[in-house]
């Protein structure tokens, strides 16, 4: 019996990963070899496609420093003010392909906390510690943000100090719902007798990426809509990991693989328990053409 695999056409590279990677294949189409501050996207086998094209990573523009003709490409993540002035002073050019979503989040998170030091506030940004995107956004605020990695993170927060909270655009909009919940809950508990004329003390925005947000809905129509379902992530993809735990509660039969390599067993587990119709997708980081490696593997004869 064959199983029938279908490729979710909603999966695959975000608006701004789009436009990173079309800005990078145009800078080495034009110029040739390119410097990338990090990998341009969580996904290994598209980093190495690109690789294989002129696309260098390197950890810090300290390695390109006297480098005649340094070319840095600025990924979708963004970066904080300290890398700009710091290429400034390296003689580094520069190619920002940083999504302007993200762009539009770190000047929104700028202004606030230009007023937050007015007010002896503080800013919170929810995300993961250490992210490309989260230290963009800290950077925003001299260093000062307080990062809160989940729901239940409220170390660090001064309650009874002015909060503006913003989160990572790539972050679950449900469990930044429960965080704010919770930091009002405690806010509220800091300030039995309200906070007085201060009606704006706490404030919390929507800075999630519609794209993700929405990729979730269109996410759990494709997981019931098939019997299993193959995800398709890099191991290093904040995004991917919560669209694949998203998934596997609407699908229990969802198994996570990095790339063809990884197919086989799911190929044979999804034999064994007679699986007519097989979905695969991917995280916002996960390039189309791995999605269809995959499918390509899995629909091959169980002797091979």
């Amino acid at each position: 019996m064959l199983m029938q695999i279908v490729i979710d056409d909603n999966a695959g590279f975000c608006f701004g990963v789009v436009r990173a990677i079309g800005t990078a294949e145009e800078e080495l189409q034009r110029k040739g070899k390119l410097y990338c501050l990090g990998d341009i996207v969580h996904n290994s086998a598209e980093v190495a496609r690109l690789h294989g094209r002129g696309l260098e990573v390197i950890g810090s523009l300290e390695e390109v420093r006297g480098v005649p003709g340094a070319r840095v490409l600025i990924r979708a993540h963004g970066e904080p003010p300290a890398t700009y002035a710091l290429a400034r002073d390296a003689g580094v050019e520069l190619v920002d392909a940083t999504c302007p979503i993200v762009l539009a989040l770190q000047q929104r998170i700028k202004r606030g906390y230009e007023e937050m030091k007015d007010r002896n506030g503080q800013v919170v940004i929810f995300g993961k510690p250490g992210h490309a995107e989260v230290v963009g956004l800290c950077g925003q605020t001299e260093g000062r943000a307080v990062v809160a990695s989940s729901a239940e993170d409220l170390e660090g927060i001064d309650f009874s100090r002015p909060i503006r909270l913003y989160s990572q655009t790539t972050k679950s909009r449900e469990e930044y719902a429960r965080l704010v919940a919770n930091v009002k809950k405690e806010v509220d508990k800091a300030h039995p007798e309200g906070v007085g004329e201060e009606e704006d003390f706490f404030v919390a925005y929507d800075t999630i990426c519609s794209r993700v947000a929405n990729r979730a809905t269109k996410l759990e129509e494709f997981a019931q809509g098939v019997d299993a379902v193959v995800f398709v992530s890099g191991r290093g993809s904040s995004n991917g990991h919560y669209l694949y735990e998203y998934c596997r509660r609407v699908q229990e039969r969802t198994f996570l693989v990095y790339g063809p390599e990884e197919v086989a067993e799911v190929r044979r587990s999804l034999v064994q328990e007679g699986v007519k119709r097989v979905g695969i997708t991917g995280a916002t980081s996960t390039p189309r053409w791995l999605m269809e490696s995959v499918a390509a593997e899995l629909s091959k004869p169980m002797s091979e």
